[in-house]
This record gives C-alpha cells, structure tokens and sequence, in this order.
C-alpha cells in the first residue's frame, strides 16, 4: 500500500481528531460512549417508561397512585420503615469502619487474614446472610442456646432477635459493613501519614491528631461512603422477608412496590411506588450531599 493511499485512508481521521481538538473534547472520552449506551437502555429507559406509567392509573387522575399511596397510612408509613432501617445501619457501618479502617493502615502480623475475614460477608450475598440470622439467631439457634445454658434465659423464653426489625438490621449491618469499611480504608490510605507525624511533632497526641487533622480530611469520604451505603440498604429486600416480619414491622416500601406491581398486577401503582422510593433515596443523598459542600467550602475557605 502506497503512503498516498494510506494518508488519503487517514484524512477522515484526522479530520474528525481536529474538529473534536477545536471543541475542546478529548477523543478518549468516546470511549464512554458503550456505557453511556448501556446505562440509557438498562436504566434511563425503563426509568423513564416507568416514570410515565405510574401517571396513568385505573382511576383517580394522572396523579391517582400517588395519591392512593399517601391516602393509605400503611402503605405511607413503609418511607419510615425504610429509613428507620437504612439510616441507622449506614451510620452504624461508617462508625465501625473509621476506627477499625484507622487501626489497619500499619502494618501489622495477620492485616491480611483480618482484611480477608472483614471482606468475606460481600461474598455471601443478602439470601445466605439472612439464612445464617436465621440460624445463629433464631429461636433455637445458637445464640439462644448458649444464653440457655448460662442461665441467663428461660428454655421456653428466648430472646426475639428474628422475624422482626433486628433481624433486618443484623443483615443490613453484616452485608453493608464490608463496602464502608473497603471505602473508608481508600480514603484513609489516601491521607499522608506526613500530615499526622507533623502534628506529633507539635505535641499533639492521638485523640488530637485524629480529630484536627484526620477526620477533617476524611469526613468528605465519610459523607459519600454513608450515601453508598445507605443506597444499598434502602433498597433492602430479601432479608425485609427473611428475616423480618414484611407484613408488619418490616414492610419496607420496595415490598409494597413488589406486591402492588407482581402481586396485586396494578403496574402503575407499582412504579408510583418505586418512584416514591427513589425520590424519598434522593433527597437524603441530597442533604448528605449539601452537608458535604458546606464542611468542603468551609474546610477550603469557601474556595472550590
């Protein structure tokens, strides 16, 4: 091949290189372009779809499902339910993730075996979780049997921790503690020791070093790793069932919209539901999110 014809077959090339050069667009980002197709069709279209359909209802108007959701004190009350989950086992998994992430960042004899052991229930998955509560916890389970045998419970009385809201939140806890502790762990490792040595040169002791100069720079991690983590136990499911008690105390709202839109076949109430569900997700992201700026503009002097 000739090098006219090559530079001739390269011309197209070239040009379009220089019209992205001219727009100020890196040709790389096309690269982006398979998944932003594949986050259109997986997500953006079926939300959308969605979207439309919880607007059209049997009855009641455009806004009837909505209205039917918050007409009904049951169905209104799974917002709180949810969040009475969700919000408590985030910020229970983020506090154990700081001390324990803040201990391994030395080195020290048996950090892998320990990282391995902390990592292990992401393996698992929320259905094998909830069947192992089931069986430390339950009636009969382990944990009954040994407080039996201590004395410090009757035979016929052990203690509920199943089929009720501990359950779930025992699963959110086990299930979610991996992902905030593997972020926090990165956020903290991204914190240069250098910074806290010079504190200590200053006479500052740990609890001080930890406070002025550390949580400061990890509490952004922090913010987003609880939003993470709250997404995935807002969307709590199977453990709700399992080891919950989803027609009463664990109704969470994804249920309702599993039984309005599989159970009860009325698809518009059911993604009314789950529109409901995502907006109530987003506005605590958004506050989280809004208490994230402020403490960043404030730590920065009101730069950036």
């Amino acid at each position: 091949m000739s090098a006219a014809t090559v530079t001739v077959a390269d011309a197209p090339k070239a040009a379009l290189r220089h019209r992205l050069a001219e727009r100020g667009v890196d040709r790389t980002l096309l690269l982006l372009l398979p998944g932003v197709i594949a986050m259109a069709a997986l997500f953006c279209y079926p939300f959308i779809y969605g979207l439309g359909l919880s607007f059209q209802p049997a009855k009641g108007g455009v806004f009837g499902a909505y209205s039917a959701f918050f007409g009904d004190s049951f169905s209104e009350g799974t917002i709180w339910t949810t969040l009475g989950l969700a919000i408590p086992a985030s910020l229970i998994n983020v506090g154990l993730s700081v001390p324990i992430s803040y201990r391994m960042r030395g080195d020290f004899r048996g950090k892998r075996l320990l990282l391995t052991l902390l990592v292990v229930p992401i393996t698992l998955g929320t259905v094998l979780t909830a069947e192992g509560i089931l069986e430390y916890f339950g009636p009969v389970g382990w944990f009954n049997l040994t407080l039996q045998k201590l004395g410090l419970v009757g035979a016929g009385h052990p203690i509920t921790l199943v089929n009720d809201y501990w359950g779930v939140l025992f699963s959110l806890i086990i299930s979610g503690f991996p992902f905030a502790f593997l972020l926090t762990h990165s956020y903290l490792s991204g914190i240069h020791p250098a910074l806290e040595k010079a504190a200590a040169t200053l006479g500052a002791g740990w609890w001080q070093r930890f406070r002025f100069v550390t949580f400061p720079l990890l509490l952004p991690g922090l913010l987003t790793t609880f939003c993470l983590t709250f997404v995935l136990a807002f969307s709590v499911f199977p453990s709700a069932i399992m080891v919950g008690d989803p027609d009463g105390r664990t109704h969470v709202i994804s249920i309702e919209a599993y039984e309005q839109a599989l159970q009860n076949f009325n698809y518009p109430q059911g993604c009314a539901d789950a529109m409901i569900m995502t907006a109530a997700m987003l506005l605590v992201i958004g506050l989280v999110m809004g208490v994230r700026r402020f403490f960043y503009t404030g730590s920065t002097g009101g730069k950036g």
